[in-house]
């Protein structure tokens, strides 16, 4: 008999989470940055978000590894904050410049 793992689609969406949302935008505000497209002012946002996607990922490989259900599941819910606070951060923070400066 083959038990399911209960915390496989969670997996799921903390992975696609970690890739999507945290660090798709953070390299995308970096180049932005880098390229001179934007206030230098962001460039001060990936002090804290980058950590923060940092902190997502390390949570996500934890879960992953996890052989208990209910402490990787607490893991990668940590590890899907993280990273929302850090897209809330990077992308909220890049916007509110650039219409306080525009």
């Amino acid at each position: 008999m083959q038990t399911t793992d209960p915390t496989r689609p969670l997996k799921w969406y903390a992975g696609l989470a970690a890739v999507f949302f945290g660090i798709v935008p953070a390299v995308m505000v970096a180049l932005l940055v880098a390229s001179g497209n934007t206030p230098r002012s962001v460039g001060l946002l990936l002090i804290g978000g980058v950590p923060l996607v940092l902190a997502g990922l390390v949570s996500v490989v934890q879960g992953f590894r996890a052989a208990d259900p209910a402490w990787a599941e607490r893991r990668l819910r940590l590890a899907m904050a993280f990273i929302a606070g850090a897209d809330v951060l990077l992308l909220g923070g890049n916007a509110l410049i650039r219409m306080a400066t525009g």
